[in-house]
């Protein structure tokens, strides 16, 4: 498809995200401001953050619980993603099969009760985020997936995924057409389609309701041990702040940790997507779709998708972009080439909807770290507990991460934490410029091995080998 018909698709397109650009966005809540005292102190207005800060209540409805957010709750990528909430907590089967396979089975029975709890949490509070459990489609785009599908299908059933079928290219394009397709695997029950910022905002109501204070647009600047408790200095439009808290939880994602220990454990990456206008009745028909499970291809560099409530297609992913030195800027999130490259790629996939428009586009920076799946830990005197490193698939991880932090600021003995998942760390990025030179070469090399059959280069092998990589 031509650049100029993508050209034309995006020619309208808003910069901004669609999920924030919602007449249900709540006002945002009051900066903190002066000298404040609380038990539990949550840094971080994301999901991990919301699910803690809720949790915490829950377990301990005597202890008082202050969460604070830099811009609004759910405002980066909570808000931003693609609404794919997935059982697995291991950023997919093979990545866990690869790193915990003695475990694999107990991390996948929690996985699933994790995205069953979601679910009941949705219903019982009466959020309205379109919660729907769609299944998840993985096309084969190259001859060469088929193959790695057939294995990966194989492995699933080997660990009693019974449910998970390879579909033949006709079937598959019976249940979503396109001339792209040469057939996919089929998950039907790992993935739940959600609309994210709703989520969030939901969860910010739930966290008031259950007497958590929230301060929105105050920025935590600083964390110092003082005495038997941790203070955090804040910083919001009214003036500093100081929070003198028990115990804190780092809930704060790709942006920099207030920990020290953690500045090269985890690198931030620019995700991008794009979002149509709402399909016609005769363009649903001309693609099908009628199961609306959420779809990703099975190249290294992939495309995710789905339909919204309304009948749009989000589409993203593919170039996820490293800015050296780390570097995080709103002005980031716009990158023409790389939504311009979307757009070529959808009306490649969907050429009988070429003509539609694109009415979003936007980006957001996710966390990745070199085993692509969350980390946990404390520090200060098991004061303060983190979870960061979700790589993109954390709409339901999060709340596991949630509990996990939580159980370990509790020094609580449970099934979480009992998981070598859970007791190991990733090894860290190196600093720069090795890692510039590092992620750019391994992203080099996926694109490589997309275009060459599926084949890994040396560079590719040698990271596998040691449990490293670098994840699209």
């Amino acid at each position: 498809m031509s650049r100029t018909a993508a050209a034309a698709a995006l020619a309208d397109a808003a910069p901004r995200t669609y999920w924030l650009d919602d007449p249900a966005r709540p006002a945002p809540l009051p900066s903190l401001r002066g000298r404040v005292e609380v038990d539990l102190l949550v840094v971080g207005g994301g999901y991990t953050g919301l699910w803690a800060a809720l949790e915490a209540r829950r377990r301990h409805p005597d202890r008082s619980v202050l969460l604070v957010e830099a811009g609004e709750c759910g405002g980066q990528a909570s808000g931003r993603n693609g609404g794919f909430a997935s059982a697995s907590l291991t950023h997919g089967f093979g990545n866990g099969l690869e790193r915990w396979p003695e475990e694999l089975a107990e991390l996948d029975r929690l996985g699933e009760r994790n995205l069953a709890e979601i679910g009941e949490t949705v219903a019982a509070l009466g959020i309205d985020c379109d919660w729907q459990p769609t299944g998840e489609l993985t096309v084969a785009t190259r001859p060469h997936h088929l193959a790695e599908l057939a294995g990966l299908q194989e492995a699933m059933r080997a660990h009693g995924a019974d449910g998970v079928r390879l579909l033949e290219g006709e079937e598959t394009r019976a249940l979503l057409d396109s001339p792209t397709y040469l057939g996919a695997l089929h998950d039907p029950t790992g993935t739940t389609l959600v609309e994210p910022a709703r989520l969030a905002w939901g969860l910010r109501e739930a966290c008031l309701d259950a007497g958590v204070r929230v301060h929105e647009r105050t920025r935590a600047t600083g964390l110092e041990r003082a005495g038997a408790a941790v203070e955090v200095g804040t910083l919001g439009p009214e003036g500093a702040g100081t929070v003198r808290a028990r115990q804190v939880v780092l809930a704060t994602n790709a942006f920099p940790p207030l920990l020290r220990r953690l500045r090269l454990m985890t690198v931030p990456v620019y995700d991008h997507v794009l979002m149509t206008e709402p399909l016609t009745a005769e363009q649903r028909r001309a693609i099908g779709w009628e199961g609306r499970q959420g779809v990703g291809d099975a190249a290294n560099l992939f495309h995710y998708y789905r339909l919204t409530r309304d009948d749009r297609i989000l589409w993203g992913g593919y170039d996820a972009v490293y800015h050296h030195g780390s570097r995080i800027d709103a002005s980031l999130e716009q990158r023409d080439a790389t939504h311009r490259l979307l757009a070529e790629h959808f009306l490649e996939t969907f050429p009988q909807l070429e003509g539609i428009r694109f009415t979003h586009r936007w980006g957001g920076v996710i966390d990745t770290c070199t085993r692509f799946t969350a980390f946990f830990g404390t520090a200060v005197g098991d004061r303060v507990g983190y979870a960061l490193g979700y790589t993109g698939l954390g709409v339901a991880a999060s709340r596991f991460g949630a509990q996990v932090v939580l159980d370990l600021l509790d020094g609580a003995d449970t099934e979480r934490t009992r998981v070598r998942m859970v007791r190991e760390r990733p090894l860290p990025f190196p600093p720069e410029p090795l890692r510039r030179v590092g992620i750019d070469l391994t992203r080099w090399s996926l694109a490589r091995a997309d275009a060459r059959g599926g084949r890994r280069n040396l560079w590719l092998r040698g990271l596998d080998a040691a449990g490293l990589g670098f994840d699209s």
